[in-house]
């Protein structure tokens, strides 16, 4: 079973979309089927989403994997192959190849607290960790959210942040760059958040997911606080195209020549902290 598995990755399957959603002007969620059985991906691992005659791109699953018989991905129109998926449809099919790479460390996180810190589209791979860390509440200690993106109108899975945020075993935070008159929660950059926020050094596990530009502030914020280099999880960003180490396109400037889609694309801040310049 495991090797089947593991061969249906490299392979492509049939992806039926089964749903969809604009969230903005620019991001779009789908909700997609596999014709032949489960993803099994996860918690921050991405698939390579291909368009017959246009091309191919990577996305990291949104959801958890919790949730059978589907799985989504929020798509943000930025080229030729994001645009084209923007317009598809319920019922249209993609192609998908994956899971890849290395998911977020859940056994190694299991007993203790969860800090998340997402900027912009960086929720939609912690939406995964999120939402399984939830389904399996239990397993994980104090969870504890803080969202920054740029105006209010750019907030993505605004119900499901409701939901989160009515909840009583999860401190939420968020924050805008730029507000507009009903505009009623903070106004700053994500980084004024993290010195309110009280944890546990020994026993806080911290997973950020934002742009390349955030990751030195925030952690230089998360290293005042005194969190090990070890416990602080990135997810980095890459032009991957092979999803299997090969082409070196996600090759990062790095003593190790960590590959992004393979190595990654999570690591720890002491892993590749040569590579991200505070």
């Amino acid at each position: 079973m495991k090797r089947e598995i593991e061969k249906s990755r490299w392979r492509t399957r049939k992806g039926k979309i089964i749903n969809v959603h604009s969230f903005t002007p620019s991001e779009k969620w789908f909700d997609i089927q596999l014709d032949d059985g489960e993803l099994n991906h996860r918690p921050g691992q991405f698939v390579q989403v291909g368009i017959f005659g246009v091309g191919e791109i990577p996305l990291s699953v949104s959801s958890s994997p919790t949730k059978r018989g589907s799985f989504e991905l929020c798509v943000r129109a930025t080229g030729r192959v994001t645009a084209c998926m923007h317009k598809l449809h319920i019922g249209d099919y993609v192609g998908i190849r994956g899971p890849f790479g290395r998911p977020f460390p859940i056994k190694k996180m299991r007993g203790s607290d969860l800090f998340f810190v997402a900027g912009g589209l960086g929720i939609v791979p912690l939406r995964s960790m999120i939402n399984y860390a939830i389904d399996h509440r239990k397993d994980y200690g104090r969870i504890i959210i803080l969202f920054g993106c740029k105006t209010p109108g750019d907030l993505l899975f605004e119900h499901e942040i409701e939901a989160w945020q009515e909840r009583t075993d999860i401190k939420f935070a968020c924050t805008v760059d730029k507000s507009d008159p009903e505009w009623k929660g903070n106004i700053g950059l994500i980084t004024s958040l993290i010195p309110g926020v009280h944890i546990d050094t020994e026993n806080t596990y911290v997973i950020v997911v934002g742009p390349p530009v955030m990751y030195g502030f925030v952690i230089k914020e998360l290293l005042k606080k005194n969190i090990s280099e070890k416990k602080i999880v990135l997810s980095l960003e890459r032009h991957m195209k092979c999803g299997m180490g090969k082409c070196g396109h996600c090759q990062i400037d790095h003593p190790k020549n960590y590959y992004c889609c393979k190595d990654g694309p999570t690591f720890t801040y002491e892993e590749v902290k040569d590579a991200v310049r505070l």
